[in-house]
């Protein structure tokens, strides 16, 4: 369908690759796979239409209708089943007809299952991990993460020949990735596929397309037989093996303690599979430019921290209850759960982000909690450097140790002095695991850490968390990571944590058996009627929230526009003499009082939308 010959392309005076020649034949799901920035996204685009090569042709077959996910859509108050059926032209097409007693139109409508787009199009949404309530909501109303998945499910409810997903898992829970898995195997046309999931891309993919190096290479087969492959070609290295033995010796660890026991069997034999695979990949990320460690803690105390009939939630709304558990140095647990079950609450309870509601929270005097959240990128400031950063936070103001530490992620040279507004969400997200592997914690909480990391780093964060002393809470949809630094899982579901003793490779049956139940389970009519009752109350007040929110975001304009105004007074070269002095003295006091006004307006404007997520969770956590 798609055939490639010596095709180059540049951004800017940069070469991305050149000379590239490869076909995707009709059926194929080919995954490419490369680096952050080698040009993966870039080939979209040309496929797209948006840029053209540098050099070289490219051609395809047909007419093929092309479906791909959206950045950014404009959104109105219809609802997110609406925007996704928009993603079927032919459907709303024919939709327009049917009113002009179009009889060919009919015909055709009949043909596509026209009466059923609707219901495909809430099936779509509820795998991406939408409660139907949260479906009826105007869209516009929505988070830009349930946006993002409005615009994946809008590109699959295309009747495509040829899909084109960039980095599809970003944005979603493990139980959704492993429902968007299965939606893929069944896709009949073309996929390509961008991807850092490993266990994502061996499920989906029957060929590889690497871009490294400046260069495209085809494999056959899926991403665990493309490492091997070029493994092969990079030799057996000393340095690859040494930095694998870290790994594999954790995962021998888990084996031997656990192989005994019944309840971990499953586990156990789970670990040998991906030893025996993980010998044969070892040299694979010998060039990978990220290399780091955790140093060991200052202190480990035992316990790190122990919960005991502890209740959390937000206001009105209890998420988790009754919780214990003792959390103790080298113990690495995985949290499991549906999207909304309460796994992030139940992190930021432990890294003190949270405060409980009911119950006893006990920690070690010497804890040092690092807490890793997606948030946690949007609060890095624009106008810093990583350099400063860490100046400000840790006061290390030795040149030559931020570069060599901010070096092992990714930051070589003076990148370390370039502002973070500048940065994509890959290298925002490496400042700051770097900030939190500089501070020595003892307990390490993770809520989706490799969310835009691509391979490389994520087998780095791997091979770090292998050789950490402390100890781990992990939350992550790549189940590789789960898969490779976790010994326990435990499952947040209704409200409570207990043990998952199964594999995790067993979670997707749970998953089907959890919504199977879910859908068949007989609720009293009091408790339906309990649970519509709050549920309405949750709406009100959200609904009070995202109007704090518009108010929030009125008031900051404004006062940025008198900002704006009063800059553009400075700006007057006549406003600089000494007949002017007071005039200029005044408008400068004006500046720094507005300084102060609209940083105060960017703080509550940040908590309102806070607390709009937050209500938006709570309702979600009832659907759950």
């Amino acid at each position: 369908m798609l055939n490639f010959s010596q095709i180059a392309i540049r951004r800017g005076t940069r070469l991305l690759f050149s000379n590239a020649v490869f076909t995707i034949q009709p059926g194929e799901r080919a995954g490419l796979v490369g680096p952050n920035g080698c040009g993966k996204s870039s080939l979209f685009q040309l496929i797209l239409g948006e840029l053209e090569a540098d050099d070289g042709e490219w051609s395809v077959a047909g007419n093929p209708v092309v479906a791909h996910v959206a950045q950014e859509l404009a959104y109105d108050e219809r609802n997110a089943v609406e925007h996704v059926l928009d993603g079927d032209q032919e459907y709303r097409h024919l939709l327009d007809k049917l009113d002009q007693i179009d009889g060919a139109a009919q015909l055709r409508f009949e043909e596509i299952d026209g009466y059923g787009a609707p219901a495909r199009a809430a099936r779509l949404l509820s795998g991406l991990g939408f409660a139907e309530d949260r479906m009826q909501l105007s869209a516009n109303t929505l988070s830009g993460g349930w946006r993002m998945r409005i615009n994946l499910a809008r590109a699959l409810m295309c009747r495509s020949d040829l899909l084109l997903l960039d980095e599809p898992t970003n944005h979603l829970d493990l139980d959704a990735v492993i429902w968007l898995e299965q939606w893929l195997i069944k896709y009949q046309g073309t996929l390509l596929l961008i991807s850092h999931d490993r266990d994502f891309l061996d499920g989906v993919i029957n060929r590889v397309v690497s871009i490294e190096r400046q260069q495209v290479t085809e494999y056959t087969g899926n991403y665990s037989d493309f490492e091997k492959i070029r493994a092969i070609k990079l030799g057996q290295q000393q340095a690859a093996f040494q930095k694998q033995q870290r790994e594999i010796t954790h995962m021998q660890s888990f084996v031997t303690r656990f192989k005994a026991k019944a309840s971990k069997a499953r586990q156990a034999q789970s670990r040998l599979k991906a030893l025996e695979r993980m010998e044969q990949i070892a040299p694979a990320h010998v060039d990978s430019p990220f290399n780091f460690s955790f140093k060991k803690p200052d202190e480990l105390p035992e316990p790190l921290i122990k919960l005991q009939r502890v209740d959390v939630g937000y206001p009105g709304v209890k998420v988790l209850s009754n919780v214990s558990m003792t959390i103790a140095p080298g113990e690495r647990i995985g949290l499991l759960g549906l999207n909304g079950a309460g796994k992030s609450t139940l992190s930021r309870l432990l890294s003190s982000e949270l405060q409980p509601t009911d119950g006893v929270v006990e920690t070690a005097k010497h804890l040092r909690c690092g807490y890793f959240a997606q948030e946690q990128l949007e609060l890095l400031t624009a106008g810093d450097t990583p350099a400063e950063h860490f100046q400000q936070v840790y006061g290390l103001h030795d040149e030559q140790q931020l570069r060599n530490f901010l070096g092992g992620f990714g930051f070589s040279g003076d990148r370390v002095f370039e502002k973070v507004g500048h940065f994509s969400g890959g290298e925002k997200a490496r400042v700051v695991l770097a900030m939190v592997v500089y501070a020595k914690p003892n307990l390490l909480i993770m809520d989706e850490p490799t969310n835009h990391l691509d391979i490389d780093m994520r087998h780095a964060l791997t091979v770090a968390l292998q050789s950490f002393e402390g100890a781990v809470v992990l939350v992550s949809h790549d189940r590789h990571l789960l898969r490779a630094t976790t010994d326990v899982l435990l499952l947040v579901d209704q409200g409570k944590v207990t043990p998952f003793d199964d594999d995790l490779d067993d979670y997707p049956r749970w998953l089907s058996e959890r919504k199977k139940n879910k859908t068949g389970k007989n609720i009293s009519g009091n408790a339906q009627k309990d649970a519509r009752k709050l549920k309405a109350q949750l709406r009100q007040q959200l609904q009070s929230v995202r109007n704090r929110v518009r108010k929030c975001e009125q008031v900051l304009q404004k006062r940025m526009d008198e900002n704006e105004l009063l800059e553009q007074n400075l700006a007057d070269n006549d406003l600089y003499t000494d007949d002017n002095r007071d005039l200029l003295t005044d408008l400068v006091y004006q500046q720094a009082g507005l300084k102060k006004i609209v940083d105060a307006a960017e703080v509550d404007l940040l908590e309102a939308m806070e607390a709009a997520e937050l209500a938006e969770e709570e309702i979600q956590n009832l659907d759950a």
